[in-house]
C-alpha cells in the first residue's frame, strides 16, 4: 500500500475507532445514537444482543487500527516478527467481530433487505480472512497479501458506513431511515470490495513490479 494512502486509511480508520470507543464504551451504548435508533424503532433489546454488539465494537476497533500495519510493506521487512504478531491479533478479531456481527446482522434494522446485505458482509469478513491464512500457510505471499486487502476493504465497511448514514439522513430524512438503512448495509461493503479488487488487478502488480526493480537497483 503506498504510503499516502496509507496514512489516508489509518487516519479514517483512527477517527472512526476514537469515536466508536468514546460512544461505546466510555458511554454507555444505550446512549449512542445508532442504539437510540434501533430503541425506537423497535420495543426492547434484550441483553445478548449488547453482548454481541460490544464483542463486534471491541475487535472490530482492534482490526480496523491493526489493520492498515498488517498492510504496509515497509513495516512487515522492518520487523517480521511484529508483523506476525499483529497478523494474529487481526485474524483474532476478525474471527470474533465477524462472528457477532452476522449475529447482529441477523437482527439488523431495515428488513431482511439489510439483513442479507450485513450477513454477506460478515460472512465475507470471515471467509476473506479463511483464505488469507490458507495463503499464508501455503507460503503463497502474493496470495496472503491479495486476501489481505479484499479482507481489510470489508474491515473498512465501518469507516464508509459512517460516511453513508449522515449523507443519507441528509437527503432522504429520519423518516426514511429504515429504508435508507437497508441501502447502506450493502453501500458500506460492495463498492470497497470493487474498488479493491480493481487496484488488486491493475495496480497492485506494477507497484509489486516497481519494489522489485528498486531493490535489485540498490
Amino acid at each position: 500500500m503506498k504510503q499516502k494512502l496509507w496514512w489516508i486509511v489509518w487516519g479514517l480508520a483512527l477517527f472512526i475507532a476514537g469515536y466508536s470507543v468514546v460512544q461505546y464504551l466510555l458511554f454507555d451504548a444505550r446512549q449512542a445514537g445508532f442504539v437510540q435508533l434501533k430503541l425506537m424503532l423497535s420495543a426492547t433489546l434484550h441483553s445478548f444482543w449488547y453482548i454481541m454488539l460490544y464483542i463486534h465494537i471491541v475487535f472490530g476497533i482492534l482490526a480496523l487500527v491493526i489493520g492498515p500495519f498488517t498492510l504496509s510493506s515497509k513495516l512487515r521487512e522492518k520487523n517480521v516478527k511484529r508483523h506476525r504478531l499483529l497478523g494474529n491479533i487481526y485474524m483474532v478479531s476478525i474471527l470474533f467481530g465477524g462472528l457477532a456481527g452476522l449475529y447482529l446482522a441477523l437482527n439488523a434494522t431495515g428488513g431482511w433487505v439489510a439483513q442479507l446485505g450485513f450477513a454477506l458482509l460478515s460472512i465475507g469478513w470471515l471467509f476473506t480472512m479463511f483464505q488469507a491464512l490458507v495463503h499464508i500457510k501455503k507460503r503463497n505471499i502474493q496470495g496472503h497479501q491479495k486476501w489481505m486487502l479484499r479482507n481489510y476493504a470489508l474491515t473498512f465497511a465501518a469507516v464508509t458506513l459512517r460516511i453513508w448514514l449522515p449523507l443519507f439522513m441528509v437527503v432522504f430524512g429520519f423518516e426514511n431511515f429504515e429504508s435508507s438503512y437497508a441501502s447502506i448495509a450493502w453501500l458500506c461493503w460492495v463498492p470497497n470490495l470493487i474498488v479493491m479488487e480493481w487496484y488488486i488487478q491493475q495496480k497492485l502488480p506494477k507497484f509489486a513490479a516497481y519494489r522489485e526493480m528498486a531493490k535489485t537497483n540498490g
